[in-house]
């Protein structure tokens, strides 16, 4: 999350590293490239492994902030706990109650604790989480990587050990959303995004240990900067890949383009945000809410609602409780997600921001996973060869489960066809093993290239 009306400008990427601006006596040699390396890297790349023993799976629950924004109290939060329970949110997996910005005073005490805000939340945090956890619900909490968060309350900046304490031991939070604003001077940080973000990793490593409880859930917000996706995991259970998603398509397509190109950075413990859900809010139609719900799902993005709940429509309620969507998202036995095979209108691994790769497989325990997306405004038929995918056997027949009409669609036999996908719409698709395909198929190889039978004759 960035703040409102004041988004986080595109930081363009830093210079290459060369001579210029250093003075000749700091030039380094090999030698002391190599021994810096070994110096530095203890420090920040070898990471505190706060990740080890929770959040295997994408975390599922609320997050206040794009229903509220600061608009928000233990009222509200109480309220939307249990409705989660009455509309059968939690049953389906939605266990995390979440608050975003704008709770606390906007100083610390005189001990240099954050305080919450005495109007919005005047029985206290800890009362608030009791009660959530009352409800067998788990309750999050949020800061900031610098000296403020994104609405200017205070951060945890040089505050970490004391903050992690005070969330989970004193306030009992079980989860950390952790943003990237109002950064330090590099003359007082002398660190990247990354080594700020090791700072409360770290904290929260420390505190397990001291405490012998699990660590804090820590979810690194900072927009995809430094290609967090290859950093990520040493440090916390889910990063952010992108700026702030909003309710419109554009938005969502531009996110499924992102990370088309690094959605093999997920699996268990360790995921690729893609941002809250939005599905509940602005002009999204039904069908390109289900193409946002399906894409976070089986990308294993977390899954956090991001709407008022008691208004949410039926249609928003059933999006959010496909629990044949979900099986996919929180699968036990395989943590990674879908990735593209090929992009359909573009030349594979092009990036296209309105035009995002279409066509996804990828693996389940209960078979293949296919995701097709309908990019055009128009409606479209959608076509390929099951073996285009990597997790698909040749010569075997597959049986086609559609996990939004929930129905079994026969028998896929070497390729599949989806007629009139809707504008912006999705299919989401389970293939199982359905034994050999029929004998006498020809050609008897699905893909001709360098079909050579067993006396040495080229089919073409």
């Amino acid at each position: 999350m960035t703040a409102k009306h004041r988004r986080a400008p595109s930081t363009p990427p830093p210079p290459l590293l060369s001579d210029v601006g250093i003075p000749k006596r700091m030039k380094p040699t090999v030698t002391s490239v190599f021994v810096l390396a070994l110096a530095l890297s203890p420090a920040v790349l070898i990471g505190a492994h706060a990740s080890e023993g929770v959040a295997k799976l994408p975390v599922m629950g609320f997050n206040t902030w794009n229903a509220y924004h600061c608009n928000i109290s233990e009222d509200i939060v109480i309220k939307n706990a249990n409705l989660m329970i009455s509309l059968g949110l939690a049953d389906a997996g939605y266990n995390y109650v979440n608050i975003d910005d704008c709770y606390a005073a906007k100083q610390r005490n005189s001990d240099g604790d954050i305080v919450a805000n005495q109007t919005k939340f005047p029985s206290g945090m800890k009362t608030l989480t009791d009660n959530i956890h009352a409800l067998g619900l788990n309750a999050g909490i949020y800061s900031d990587a610098g000296w403020f968060t994104c609405q200017l309350y205070p951060g945890s900046y040089q505050n970490e050990a004391r903050d992690a304490k005070l969330f989970q031991d004193e306030w009992g939070f079980d989860y950390l959303k952790y943003d990237n604003c109002a950064v330090p001077f590099d003359n007082i940080t002398r660190e990247n995004i990354m080594g700020r973000y090791a700072r409360m990793a770290n904290a929260i490593s420390d505190l397990s240990k001291s405490t012998g409880k699990p660590p804090l859930i820590l979810s690194l917000c900072e927009w995809g900067r430094e290609q967090v996706w290859l950093w990520g995991k040493r440090y916390g259970q889910s990063w952010r890949t992108a700026g702030d998603l909003v309710p419109f398509w554009k938005s969502v397509a531009f996110i499924i383009n992102q990370n088309s190109f690094y959605s093999w950075a997920s699996d268990f413990y360790g995921h690729n945000d893609m941002d809250m859900l939005q599905i509940g809010n602005g002009n999204l139609t039904y069908e390109e809410s289900k193409t946002h719900f399906t894409a976070w799902a089986l990308m294993k993005s977390p899954l956090l609602i991001g709407t008022d709940v008691e208004t949410a429509s039926n249609q928003t309620i059933e999006i959010l409780t496909n629990r044949e969507i979900i099986a996919i998202n929180q699968d036990p036995v395989v943590g990674t997600g879908v990735t593209p095979f090929r992009w359909g209108i573009n030349p594979d691994y092009i990036s296209n921001n309105t035009h995002p790769a279409q066509y996804w497989s990828g693996e389940s325990q209960n078979g293949t996973v296919f995701m097709l997306i309908n990019t055009l405004d128009e409606p479209a038929t959608m076509f390929f060869n099951l073996t285009e995918s990597p997790w698909i056997r040749a010569g075997i027949q597959y049986s086609v489960r559609d996990l939004w009409a929930h129905s079994n669609n026969g028998t896929a036999v070497r390729n599949f066809t989806a007629y009139n996908v809707p504008p912006h719409g999705v299919v989401a698709l389970l293939l199982q093993d359905a034994g050999d395909e029929p004998e006498g198929l020809w050609p008897p190889c699905a893909v001709t290239w360098w079909c050579v039978s067993q006396s040495g004759i080229i089919i073409v």
